[in-house]
């Protein structure tokens, strides 16, 4: 492993935006472990970072999971000696379309355990090795949404969770401080992916109607996320937003 190489850490890199952003920063020179629950997707990811020109490797993990997340992280270590970037991506909606008074409880906690707790067992492990490593520090950027700003009906659990994105966004930008570890956060809305197509079919608004929605292209997303990853550790972008331009979002829909 060349002593320049650069070491990214992609969580559910198998689809949608996580596989977007690690074959761009494949592509870029980027060294990325791909971290995932489905070896499969992860894999096909791995085969489109090399394409790309690339070093990948797939590291099936569930970051919900303690001794998963620190068998990623060390598996890192082990393998490439550092950690530049974490890009903290996983993530799910859980169930759609459920009402705030009967979402149950079980529902509500597999949402909270993947966005907030996966995301924040990701980072402390990131941490460690940025902490601890020459040179120190490094970068990591969490995926926020849209839905970190406004909610959309009947979306208690995934909104919440993404409101508490920023929080950890924040607290753990003015922490890294001491370490040379930038944090920072980019909010993402209507990015063409399996997870985004009730957009192009219709979705619930906020006055009961249904309407098909404008998306933009997941590269759009990759691109803006490997510009802010490239940045020196003096500079960051704190948050970004990123959203299909007529998406109704701005103003009154």
């Amino acid at each position: 492993m060349s002593t320049d190489a650069r070491i990214a850490v992609v969580t559910g890199a198998g689809s949608g935006i996580g596989r977007a952003v690690a074959v761009e920063l494949a592509a870029a020179g980027w060294t990325v472990a791909l971290a995932g629950r489905r070896t499969g997707p992860l894999e096909e990811t791995a085969e489109l970072a090399r394409a790309a020109g690339g070093t990948a490797l797939a590291v099936r993990t569930d970051v919900s999971s303690p001794a998963e997340v620190d068998a990623l992280f060390g598996t890192v270590r082990d393998t490439f000696g550092r950690l530049d970037l974490l890009f903290n991506n996983a993530g799910t909606f859980g169930p759609g379309g459920v009402p705030t008074e009967e979402l149950s409880y079980e529902d509500w906690q597999s949402v909270v355990q993947v966005n907030v707790t996966g995301a924040f067992l990701c980072a402390q492990a990131a941490y460690r090795l940025m902490k601890e490593q020459t040179p120190r520090g490094g970068r990591i950027i969490n995926n926020g949404s849209i839905s970190a700003h406004a909610p959309r009906p009947h979306s208690v659990a995934y909104t919440t969770t993404k409101h508490a994105m920023t929080g950890l966004t924040k607290s753990l930008s003015l922490d890294g401080r001491a370490y040379d570890i930038a944090v920072g956060q980019i909010d993402i809305g209507n990015a063409a992916t399996d997870m985004t197509e009730r957009m192009r079919t219709g979705i619930l608004q906020a006055d009961g109607r249904l309407a098909v929605e404008p998306v933009m292209d997941v590269a759009e997303v990759a691109r803006t996320v490997r510009h802010m990853a490239d940045l020196p550790l003096g500079a960051n972008v704190q948050f970004a937003t990123v959203l299909a331009t007529s998406m109704p979002y701005v103003g009154r829909g």
